[in-house]
């Protein structure tokens, strides 16, 4: 059994704990805030160029002259697959439902027959993925998003990933990340970055007469867009990880309050059985003489 000292001790360091997570809890919320505000203030622009751009694929499918980001290279045999996660933890499963969806698209491909390569943008999801795909990784990146998440951030990682495809390096490439829905929920997804997918057929093509044309359009824009959709994962992702760090440190406190109460417990009722036995032994000590 603990002596009073030892549970002493511990609650002390549990109470410290406590601080530290509150603390972590309150600075994820008020980043939280911002990163939300950011990623719903982006959506709107991505998925109109998306609309816009699909509307362009559409009337050029099927047309010589179209760009190598819509029409690919014509093969699909090498995958590469982009998997965003972040560079710190204590942020719940956060990470994790990302590297188990990658995983999952992993498997599929490899089912398929296709040669698979992995480009992780953020430390954690390196650091998983490694132990079993490490010889699939051919890239990665840290700290895209300090000292600030800006545009250029995304675009960095979109022109790496752009020069990649022209040196051949890959057919298509997918990206995985966390769409932000609210604090406790996360939604993994997995889009298709390049080449650009074109709508099913079926889908509105563009009612409006282009000048320049749709392959000078399309060559302008693919790239833009790229980088768009890629600055957009990395605003969801943030928004998702502040959330589920808020989420986390919430319950880190909550637990460490209840471990906190059940150690006091234990703590009284022993100081209470070794003053009952003190009593007991002077009693009886009185009572021999």
């Amino acid at each position: 059994m603990a002596s009073l000292k030892d549970l002493r001790i511990r609650i002390n360091s549990v109470k410290s704990t406590q601080k530290i997570t509150s603390a972590m809890k309150m600075v994820a919320a008020a980043k939280l805030r911002r990163a939300q505000e950011h990623a719903l203030a982006a959506r709107p622009y991505a998925e109109r160029m998306e609309r816009v751009l699909g509307g362009l694929a559409s009337s050029m499918a099927g047309q010589d002259g179209a760009p190598a980001l819509l029409a690919g290279n014509g093969r699909s045999r090498v995958h590469l697959v982009v998997v965003m996660t972040s560079d710190r933890g204590l942020c719940g499963a956060f990470n994790s439902s990302i590297v188990r969806g990658a995983k999952r698209l992993l498997r599929d491909l490899l089912r398929e027959g296709k040669d698979v390569k992995l480009f992780c943008v953020g430390r954690k999801g390196r650091d998983q993925l490694k132990r079993e795909y490490g010889s699939l990784i051919v890239g990665d990146m840290e700290d895209v998003g300090k000292p600030s998440l800006r545009y250029d951030s995304g675009a960095a990682v979109a022109q790496r990933l752009a020069g990649m495809f022209e040196a051949g390096e890959f057919d298509v490439c997918t990206i995985v990340y966390n769409k932000f829905k609210s604090v406790i929920s996360q939604i993994v997804t997995v889009q298709q970055l390049i080449p650009f997918p074109i709508p099913t057929a079926g889908a509105p093509q563009s009612p409006h007469e282009c000048e320049p044309d749709e392959a000078d359009l399309l060559a302008l824009l693919l790239p833009r867009n790229l980088a768009v959709q890629v600055f957009r994962a990395l605003l969801e992702n943030v928004a998702s990880e502040q959330g589920a760090r808020m989420t986390a440190m919430d319950n880190a406190t909550r637990n460490a309050g209840d471990m906190i109460n059940r150690l006091t417990i234990t703590y009284n009722r022993t100081r209470q059985a070794a003053i009952t036995k003190e009593l007991i032994e002077i009693i009886s000590g009185a009572e021999a003489v």
